[in-house]
């Protein structure tokens, strides 16, 4: 069926336009070879500010949804009910832009995972990662992780599958393993591989060490598409987007692109306070800059 630039057919029907879940599959699977790049945001601000730069997908990361909604580090604290609203929030800022987020190990055993994906589906998230720790699980660039077996780890995906199913969904499901460090790269791609058979879109092995372990991972899965997780000053080295889509990434999230220099700032500007009496805010940054970054002119 031909289609004009209006968005409507040649008998005169209006497309409906593509849900997020959709352009993201379309980012993911279809964009000419570019890797898809999502900066981390960790609240509803810094999100404004990525969506104003002009940024294409978003990612929630769940180290920043623990830091800024709860204040603890990222060990297990947030439930669902945390994710998901934080999610809800951050995806309906923007409903044309789509939104990845953490969905750490599901929050329960098939029946909490089927419940995860329904409400991540509700909330207007269009994918999510689940991951291979135990319930109790910690940031993936810490040490001390623990794994789940690699059959629980199946159920985890085809629940999630399943539901998606179940709900007419076209949500992305992400598998992420955090096998490396436990049990070598052996067993972590068997996980992924194993993962994608039970319904999984993208491959996502965290904690990876070296370049070599990039381009590696991507050959081996290379029918799946596979997420780099680019946390700097962790267990992986630091890539360009330019640099991961040569050794076949084809997403790119940094989690702490908003989260790191905004405690910098912030940590400056309360220390300038205590000293001087004086904020140095800069004279561009009226309230007006504030709310028109907010949505003043929509509201």
């Amino acid at each position: 069926m031909s289609e004009n630039t209006n968005g409507i057919t040649a008998k005169g029907t209006a497309i409906p336009p593509l849900s997020t879940q959709n352009k993201l599959r379309n980012l993911i699977f279809d964009n000419d070879g570019k890797i898809l790049v999502a900066p981390g945001v960790y609240d509803g601000f810094s999100a404004r500010i990525a969506l104003e730069v002009g940024f294409e997908c978003l990612y929630m990361t769940g180290a920043g949804t623990c830091a800024s909604r709860l204040g603890q580090a990222d060990l297990g604290f947030a439930t669902l009910n945390d994710m998901r609203e934080h999610a809800e929030m951050i995806s309906n800022l923007n409903s044309q832009v789509p939104l990845i987020a953490d969905a750490d190990t599901g929050y329960g055993g098939p029946n909490m995972i089927a419940r995860t994906v329904a409400a991540y589906h509700r909330s207007g998230v269009s994918g999510l990662h689940i991951e291979d720790q135990i319930q109790t699980k910690r940031c993936g660039h810490l040490a001390g992780k623990e794994v789940i077996d690699i059959d629980t780890f199946c159920s985890r995906i085809r629940a999630a599958s399943q539901a998606r199913e179940k709900i007419g969904s076209d949500i992305v499901i992400i598998a992420r393993t955090d096998a490396l460090q436990t049990s070598g790269f052996d067993e972590a791609v068997k996980r992924l591989k194993a993962a994608v058979n039970c319904g999984a879109d993208v491959a996502f092995l965290e904690g990876l060490t070296s370049k070599e372990e990039g381009r590696k991972i991507c050959e081996v899965m290379a029918h799946t598409p596979v997420l780099l997780n680019m946390v700097e000053h962790g267990a992986t080295p630091s890539l360009t987007p330019q640099e991961a889509q040569a050794l076949g990434f084809r997403i790119i999230i940094f989690p702490f692109t908003t989260i790191a220099p905004a405690y910098y700032a912030i940590r400056k500007t309360l220390e300038g306070l205590q000293e001087t009496g004086l904020t140095g805010l800069q004279t561009e940054f009226t309230p007006w800059k504030l709310f028109e970054t907010v949505g003043l002119k929509d509201s």
